[in-house]
């Protein structure tokens, strides 16, 4: 057989394996909730594999500093994760929750759940959080991280396999390259479409365990609205316009929100259950690390997805001491001349609510002295250094007051 017929044939069994992957990659009907069965273990080579490299980036995760180690916290969340998915399924998980601000959770195969504090910020309630957590344990129950690694890496040898077959042809002038290059896209696509899928069938499951939950399920659609709207600020903020960040994309992993929002509400109004918010429950459990979770998202460099955030906070419960001083930051870190007078009445606003943190002071005073306000400045500095005699920049601050 000649290498144009010999290459014709290997693109055929290419492509009908592409559209075979692709007439399998259909949208996933509502899964029924498994039932429940104790820890899967590794059966293969690969598995095993897998197994080795999620232990290994447990035992580091353990060790990191941006582990949140409250005990407290860890067992409020732990407690939300229990009664999404049942007792039963709780006890397959160990959950660690990380200090990054953005929104994110994972759970890995060999049962370790990873929640970074930014989706403790952005969550107005325990639904949403259980949402959140429900969907990460559907992941998890349904081996997504297995049948997602094997699915990437047979796509990758599959279209390098095809790179290197155009390659060939091209070079003894058979004009196949196009058809190659078509065909990798095409495989490469078939996977990213996979992923949705998987998504999709996790946020469906997920659904199902708030409806066997105390939780309200069309909580699972409202935390995407207001990922949405956080977006727009962000990017409108910066001068793009709103909807460029959640926009439908060929390589995305992830359905597009809006999509997603919309299918999450039409299940679960198909569910028919209205159930609890505990809303209150988790603004006094979060209270107290409020500040430390604000304090990391003014740190990220995103002015309107924090401003977003502020004033969703202050709509449930006013603009607390906490919220004025976090927003006060904010303006002064951009720093321009109007910034810095909105931030020098945020932090003396922080202060009237009864803010006690003696930084509140510094910050008044680091920010009139910048504005031109030199003695207002110093006297907010000598008032920071009054109430905190020991501070580790003293020194430094001592020299700004001239004493």
């Amino acid at each position: 057989m000649s290498f144009r017929r010999r290459f014709t044939a290997v693109l055929s069994g290419c492509a009908a394996l592409a559209l075979a992957g692709a007439a399998y990659a259909v949208e996933p009907a509502a899964p029924v909730l498994p039932t429940y069965t104790a820890a899967y273990q590794p059966q293969t080579k690969d598995e095993r594999g897998i197994w080795m490299e999620a232990d290994e980036d447990e035992r580091v995760l353990r060790d990191s500093v941006l582990l949140m180690r409250d005990e407290g916290l860890n067992a409020y969340v732990r407690q939300v994760l229990c009664r999404e998915v049942g007792e039963d399924r709780c006890r397959s998980v160990r959950l660690y929750i990380v200090e990054v601000p953005q929104f994110n959770a994972s759970m890995a195969p060999n049962g370790t759940m990873r929640v970074w504090t930014g989706l403790l910020l952005r969550v107005q309630n325990e639904a949403e959080l259980a949402s959140v957590l429900g969907h990460e344990f559907a992941h998890f129950e349904l081996r997504h991280s297995l049948a997602g690694i094997k699915a990437k890496r047979d796509s990758a040898s599959l279209a390098a396999w095809i790179g290197v077959l155009s390659a060939g042809a091209a070079n003894i002038g058979t004009g196949g390259a196009g058809n190659g290059g078509t065909l990798q896209l095409a495989v490469l696509g078939n996977y990213f479409k996979f992923s949705r899928d998987q998504e999709t069938a996790a946020d469906l499951l997920g659904l199902q365990y708030m409806a066997k939950s105390p939780y309200d399920p069309a909580a699972a659609s409202q935390i995407w609205q207001s990922i949405m709207a956080e977006a727009d600020a962000r990017s409108v903020a910066r001068g793009l316009k709103p909807g460029r960040e959640y926009k439908a994309a060929f390589f995305g992993t992830h359905p597009p929100s809006p999509e997603r929002a919309a299918y999450l509400k039409a299940e679960a109004n198909k569910l028919g259950k209205r159930g609890e918010l505990r809303a209150q429950e988790y603004r006094e459990a979060i209270r107290p690390f409020l500040p430390r979770l604000l304090a990391a998202q003014i740190r990220s460099n995103d002015f309107g997805g924090s401003e977003y955030l502020l004033q969703t906070l202050s709509a449930t419960e006013g603009w607390t001491g906490d919220l004025l001083f976090a927003r006060g930051e904010l303006f002064r870190q951009r720093g321009n001349p109007r910034d810095l007078v909105t931030a020098a009445d945020l932090f003396r606003d922080a202060i009237a609510k009864g803010y006690a943190n003696p930084e509140a002071h510094r910050e008044l005073g680091l920010s009139l002295m910048r504005g031109g306000q030199e003695a207002d400045g110093k006297a907010a500095l000598r008032e920071y250094l009054k109430l905190k005699p020991d501070a580790n920049d003293g020194n430094v601050i001592k020299m700004l007051v001239g004493s």
